[in-house]
């Protein structure tokens, strides 16, 4: 029997390859597909009720094989004209018949350990690689691409959505911002499916998607830093025991305080909280580290335009080579070359050694897709390949530094449950006119051991030169009250997946959710509700009552700064996310009933006499503040040898310790300051104040200029009658009797913290 062939999509007989006329077609009345009529061996007496060969039933008392087609599309039918089942019933009675069903017990359960990510593999997954999004990227109509697919879909000339053809910004177009929270729920939906564990009750390991739950103590901040902001504030207590100069991640045994260390996706208030746990120290530079030592982490804050961020690798700017005369604590503008001296040169001395250099992000790189919403976030350990010199954007000489990501833990803003493999290089295309390059010859210090599956050191990590707080075996446990003793109840998977996708106005779980093109989630209704009574346009007259053209009003979105009015006039729900929640939401519910009925089976099994113990918790800030308290009126004496073998206390330093350490902050008076240390046999104090007049004098200042100090004019003080005004060797104007006591008390500027010595 000839093989019976229909017309594809285009009409065209796939058999005589024509394309018939309307009167020599025909269509069956199952499946509606086409057939050309002269091609068929047996011409239908009817055109009404005509099924194609597939469809139709075989006849009685044939002895050909039974068309198992026939059998489904009966079986199917029946199941759309039965009137008692639902629309879910008749849905999921179809899947059986034609996906088959398996009663197994080990196929059952590895249906229900693998539901939770099911839940997000039907719903969020990407239409171009039809996987989950990776680094996923929520357009304003509401669907989910993976970052690289949609930039490869933009790059195309592409301006719409792939699904529904609505128009994308232009601004998003250009620089897409990633759903940070979709991207963390993602995450923790693949570790639980790869534990097994559905609603588990624990999680074996810590993960740094989690918020920081116990975040530190705030920075200590004088009564005089408060009135401008944390500028000459103290950094506060560091609760790592590592020297200054410690490279490579912080790892648990340093950190006696939460015995963790510090996690990738780890996210500080500001740098002064992020200095208190060691993940960079310097609250104002963005490169820590010696010349002669290394780089031991950097900062990407958008501080220079020639920076380029991709998350796994970027392209990193040196610092110098600009003007910090006068008054300035910094300047965006470049006035002359960079060289490969100071930080610069610890970084180039980084890469030729191969050492691990961690790195944080903070919220003020707005260029960079990779950059936290709010905050400083620590994004892992980071090795230098090359670096190299070139003419910036603003036409000087920049030093430049190509960063790789090298760690264990896998970034903030992936979905992946491993951390980094070695990788090539990327093609730097400024490279080929690049000066001065610098590549490392040997093998790197920190690298990937394919045995163990890890990175770690090759070779032994360089040798601290600062001294290390090493916890005092007695006093060690006024340090571990900062974290409760209380052992802490940990969510439930679907309880915490719930909790990543919170509403940022509302803070609870969203309810019609809204992804605004900055890819931020808010409720429907709270985003409508922040913006309510204002409209979009705003008329305007001039004083003679002439009608001007109408101004769009600017409506900034509630967490950042980006104007999202185009947005507002139609905003769409992101029903995928919609789904997802919906799905945990009832998921959770009967999870809760299945536990209460347990719980109550096990309290009329435990018995009346038996007690627990709970621990009782303490006030961790009270304690720390007490121990920096007792720290700064009892500063250790430090010692030296003297004859006969005997320790004598270095009087001089101590005294020179207790001279700032004992001072009143709130009834401090400068003059009666300066009159003390005069008195004093200090033969430092002496030299510091020669010093300093010896600087050259200032008087072209402004009453809006101010010591940074005193935080007084140079004008109106009682400073500026003795002394003037002295310009130290890095730019900075003080009053001469601020200066001198500062440099008494810390030899380094107090806005750059450049080294000064006399």
């Amino acid at each position: 029997m000839a093989k019976q062939l229909p017309c594809d999509a285009d009409g065209v007989c796939m058999a005589c390859k024509t394309k018939p006329l309307e009167t020599e077609t025909l269509h069956c009345r199952t499946c509606a597909t086409p057939w050309h009529v002269p091609c068929l061996p047996l011409i239908p007496t009817s055109i009404l009720d005509w099924e194609c060969s597939d469809c139709s039933q075989p006849v009685a008392g044939d002895s050909a094989a039974p068309s198992v087609a026939g059998d489904l599309v009966s079986a199917i039918r029946a199941i759309e004209n039965d009137v008692s089942l639902t629309d879910d019933e008749k849905a999921k009675k179809r899947q059986e018949l034609v996906g088959g069903t398996s009663n197994s017990p080990a196929e059952t359960n590895n249906r229900r350990s693998n539901g939770l990510l099911d839940i997000f593999d039907g719903s969020l997954n990407c239409s171009f690689c039809i996987q989950l999004p990776e680094r996923p990227v929520t357009t304003p109509c509401g669907h989910n691409f993976c970052l690289k697919c949609f930039e490869r879909w933009i790059k195309q000339g592409n301006r719409t959505c792939s699904n529904c053809r609505t128009a994308i910004p232009a601004k998003m177009a250009s620089n897409p911002r990633i759903n940070a929270q979709l991207a963390i729920a993602i995450r923790m939906a693949k570790v639980a499916s790869s534990q097994g564990g559905v609603g588990g009750s624990s999680v074996p390991k810590v993960y740094h998607s989690v918020d920081n739950d116990e975040r530190p103590d705030t920075a200590y901040t004088t009564e005089r830093a408060k009135k401008t902001g944390k500028a000459n504030a103290c950094s506060g207590k560091i609760f790592v025991t590592i020297p200054k100069d410690h490279f490579g991640p912080i790892v648990a045994e340093n950190d006696p305080t939460r015995n963790r260390g510090v996690l990738v996706g780890d996210t500080w208030e500001d740098r002064m909280d992020c200095r208190q746990w060691g993940a960079h120290l310097p609250h104002v530079a963005g490169i820590a580290g010696q010349s002669t030592h290394g780089a031991q982490s950097v900062a990407l804050s958008g501080g220079y335009v020639d920076d380029e961020d991709h998350g796994e690798w970027f392209l990193y700017t040196g610092s110098g080579g600009r003007d910090l005369s006068g008054n300035k604590r910094t300047n965006k503008n470049q006035s002359f070359d960079q060289q490969f001296e100071n930080m610069n040169e610890a970084l180039r001395l980084s890469c030729r050694k191969g050492y691990p250099v961690r790195v944080v992000r903070s919220h003020k790189e707005k260029r960079s897709a990779y950059a936290p919403e709010a905050g400083v976030r620590y994004d892992g350990v980071y090795r230098i390949e090359k670096c190299w010199r070139k003419i910036g954007i603003q036409g000087h000489k920049v030093c430049r530094y190509l960063f790789v990501r090298c760690d264990n833990e896998p970034a903030p803003w992936t979905s992946d449950l491993s951390g980094d493999r070695p990788r090539p290089l990327p093609i730097i295309k400024e490279f080929k006119g690049a000066i001065d390059i610098t590549e490392r010859k040997g093998d790197p210090s920190w690298d990937f051991d394919e045995e163990k599956g890890c990175w770690l050191w090759k070779k032994p990590p360089p040798r601290s030169k600062k001294p290390v707080n090493i916890v005092d075996p007695v006093d060690g446990s006024k340090i571990k009250v900062v974290r409760p003793k209380t052992k802490k109840v940990s969510f439930k998977i679907k309880d915490r997946l719930l909790k990543e996708f919170g509403c940022n106005i509302c803070r609870k779980v969203l309810a019609s959710p809204l992804t605004t093109p900055c890819a931020h989630n808010f409720c429907k209704a709270c985003l409508e509700g922040a913006f309510s009574g204002q409209s979009y346009i705003r008329n305007r007259a001039s004083q003679s009552g002439r009608a001007l053209r109408t101004q769009k009003n600017i409506m900034k979105c509630p967490t950042c700064s980006t104007d999202i009015a185009d947005y507002l006039q139609n905003p769409q729900v992101n029903r995928e996310m919609m789904g997802v929640i919906e799905s945990l939401q009832q998921q959770a519910e009967q999870m809760e009933e299945s536990s209460e009925e347990s719980s109550v089976k096990s309290d009329e099994n435990l018995k009346p006499d038996e007690e627990t113990e709970v621990s009782k918790p303490c006030d961790s800030s009270e304690k720390v503040l007490k121990e920096i308290n007792k720290n700064d009126l009892n500063p250790p004496q430090k010692r030296r040898k003297g004859t006969g073998g005997k320790a004598v206390a270095n009087t001089e330093e101590h005294i020179d310790e207790m001279l700032f350490s004992s001072i009143d902050l709130e009834t401090f008076d400068l003059d009666e300051a300066l009159a003390a240390a005069a008195e004093e046999p200090l033969c430092k104090f002496a030299a510091w104040k020669n010093f300093v007049s010896s600087l050259p004098a200032v008087l072209d200042v402004t009453k809006e200029d101010v010591c940074s100090v005193c935080m007084e004019s140079f004008e109106d003080s009682h400073n500026s009658e003795e002394g003037g005004n002295k310009r130290v060797p890095c730019g900075h104007v003080y009053h001469s009797n601020c200066i001198t006591l500062w440099l008494h008390r810390c030899s380094s500027c107090p806005l750059c913290r450049r080294h000064i010595s006399f």
